[in-house]
């Protein structure tokens, strides 16, 4: 049996159990007793209020209460891990041709399915508007990313309650609901820590809220929020860092809840940091991914490389062409310096290194549900990347993405000499040089932002339920879009 499942998840476990045109509610208990489950069709959210059924009378002895019933999801609905990374480039992952080692995404894609052709906004806070609203990004208001909002419908950065998010939705029939990382859908102009917080994860149905509110954050020392309370546990905490903390958190979390009702499906919207700037790995992961010297050819040998293990694994078609590379725009590998070599392989690690860092601990977090013996029906869907890598770090990369933004290009002899040896501690805030982001898009031209080109908008994506996708290992090529239906079996 096919299950059709609308992308942004919405009403995902109501369309894989529930016939809404003959619906019958599923029920527990003795209707009006306080223990009383029942299920919802959906139709309507909030559900109508319930029928009070009981008695009331002039006194207490003669009357009979009556308590509503407690909405659950209906039977068998699977608990539900949104996982989506941040500026990833197609090519970039181990799971769809890229050098760099992601061991969960490519677990997930063994487990279920992965999909070669599945498409993004080619912005972040667009992309995930669509992605937990179900809707095109400028009916959810955001035609742009929050900070650049204006008063104008579709870019404003306002989700408003007819287009509610699949929080909400999963909440009003009976699911825990939770959100870990990222933030960038509320309102610039409402982000501190007066609110309102109506646009902010507990205002839009979710739970429970830990991460940080707006584009990017330095994992360090974060601007973190616990629902709306800002929290430091980095302080005096030497090599806290925030893309463990949120392993942490979440995993803590899921044995809260399970403790308290292992009977209740959860749904997790997980968006790490990783891998927008600053990269921010830890030193370990750094030395990891330096020893391996995966880039010490430079990003066209790169290139080519990522290109013919696309064609191996089958993730773009035998007879593709690779792309031109932007000769007008961009130097080749061998006609850098020695000092640009050095700085950009070193910029190049540090990146590597937090996306292996990141999917480590995402790993963390997809183990903690195998171990508690909820794997089996779970449904897992990772997103590598909410666009294209970015090209926003210049031509030479820098250690400060803030800098850059603002047209401030540090020489490279200036960031050997001051920021090598320290590229990716708190001391920087960096970004790589565009070659490696144009060659992390393989087969395709452009990057982040550029939303013509599939440089931009094409992400990897994998999709795992052992109990409801019985194709394991299967890949899926069909054209799909981040607010559109997909077919999972």
């Amino acid at each position: 049996m096919k299950r059709s499942i609308i992308f942004s998840i919405t009403l995902l476990a109501m369309n894989s159990f529930c016939c809404l045109a003959a619906y019958v509610p599923q029920t527990t208990g003795n209707p009006g007793s306080p223990s009383a489950t029942t299920t919802i069709d959906g139709l309507q959210l909030p559900p109508p209020l319930q029928t009070f059924k009981g008695k009331i009378e002039k006194n207490a002895v003669d009357s009979k209460p009556y308590w509503p019933s407690r909405i659950v999801p209906p039977k068998d609905a699977p608990n539900i891990l949104l996982i989506m990374t941040d500026d990833v480039g197609f090519g970039a992952p181990s799971t769809f041709g890229g050098v760099i080692p992601i061991p969960t995404l490519d677990r997930i894609a063994n487990m279920g399915l992965c999909y070669t052709q599945f498409h993004s906004t080619a912005l972040c806070s667009p992309s995930r508007a669509a992605l937990i609203t179900g809707h095109n990004h400028h009916s959810a208001g955001f035609g742009v990313i929050s900070e650049q909002a204006t008063g104008f419908p579709g870019y404003d950065s306002f989700i408003t309650r007819d287009k509610t998010t699949i929080g909400r939705i999963l909440k009003e029939h009976g699911y825990w609901t939770s959100w870990f990382g990222k933030d960038h859908n509320t309102p610039e102009f409402q982000t501190s820590q007066v609110g309102p917080f109506d646009q902010w994860p507990i205002g839009m149905g979710f739970d429970y809220f830990y991460g940080f509110v707006g584009g990017d954050a330095n994992q360090w020392q974060p601007n973190l929020f616990r629902n709306t309370t800002q929290i430091y546990p980095f302080y005096n905490q030497p090599g806290w860092n925030l893309t463990t903390a949120m392993a942490d958190d979440a995993i803590e979390y899921l044995k809260r809840i399970t403790a308290i009702n292992p009977d209740q499906p959860f749904f997790i919207y997980y968006v790490p940091g990783g891998t927008h700037a600053p990269y921010h790995p830890t030193p370990e992961w750094i030395q990891k991914i330096s020893d391996k010297h995966l880039f010490d050819k430079g990003w066209n040998v790169l290139r080519e490389q990522i290109f013919a293990k696309q064609k191996k694994l089958g993730i773009i078609p035998q007879d593709a062409k690779l792309t031109p590379w932007p000769d007008k725009l961009l130097k080749r590998w061998d006609q850098l310096s020695a000092d640009e070599k050095k700085l950009f392989v070193r910029q190049v690690e540090v990146y590597a290194a937090y996306l292996a860092y990141t999917d480590h601990e995402i790993g963390r977090v997809v183990q903690a549900i195998d171990d508690m013996g909820k794997l089996d029906n779970t449904l897992i869907i990772y997103i590598s990347g909410d666009n294209g890598a970015s090209a926003e770090g210049s031509f030479n990369g820098t250690p400060n993405e803030v800098a850059s933004l603002q047209g401030v290009n540090i020489p490279v002899k200036d960031q050997l000499k001051y920021f090598y040896d320290v590229w990716g501690s708190d001391q920087t805030y960096p970004h790589m040089a565009v070659g490696w982001s144009w060659a992390f898009d393989t087969p395709f031209s452009w990057t982040k932002q550029i939303a013509s080109h599939f440089g931009g908008t094409r992400q990897g994506m994998a999709i795992a339920w052992p109990k409801g996708i019985k194709d394991k290992d299967g890949t899926r090529n069909q054209f799909h879009h981040i607010i559109l239906n997909l077919q999972v079996n």
